[in-house]
């Protein structure tokens, strides 16, 4: 049974991918939010390859931020990335499926820090990012949106 938390993160989430055409154009799917993480996924295509045929540094960095995002605003605060980097361990080729596991390790009152360990299918570990993120004053989901109904 989920949490009253878990089921508001939830909530935040799909709101947020149902405007989120950068996830959506890669082909990121969340598949589990709960209050302070998120799991994305994303399989690597041939457009994704740079000229080594393995997957461009910025597809993987691209799939570890959506994680990180869909985790930092999970508490219903909006959020946004102050600084983040990404330590590269293992190439991803054209058709590994990519998971991206983010992990709130500290959330204050206006800043957080979270961890995206991105692994292949295999759970081979491919790249490691840390994400800074700092509260707008907002909430992600809209004032008039029965948030009983998402």
């Amino acid at each position: 049974m989920l949490s009253e938390q878990d089921i508001l993160a939830q909530q935040c989430a799909d709101y947020m991918y149902s405007n989120d055409a950068a996830s959506q154009a890669l082909g990121i799917k969340i598949e589990n939010v709960r209050c302070g993480s998120a799991t994305a996924i994303m399989t690597v295509k041939a457009f994704m390859l740079n000229g080594h045929k393995t997957c461009h540094g910025g597809q993987i960095f691209s799939l570890a931020d959506s994680a990180f995002a869909f985790a930092c605003n999970s508490q219903n605060q909006a959020a946004v990335a102050s600084s983040c980097n990404i330590d590269f361990i293992k190439p991803a080729f054209e058709g590994d499926i990519l998971t991206a596991v983010a992990q709130q390790m500290h959330q204050g009152g206006r800043t957080g820090v979270y961890q995206v360990m991105i692994k292949n299918q295999n759970q081979q570990l491919v790249a490691i990012f840390k994400g800074n993120s700092a509260r707008i004053k907002s909430s992600v989901l809209p004032e008039n949106i029965n948030k009983a109904n998402i």
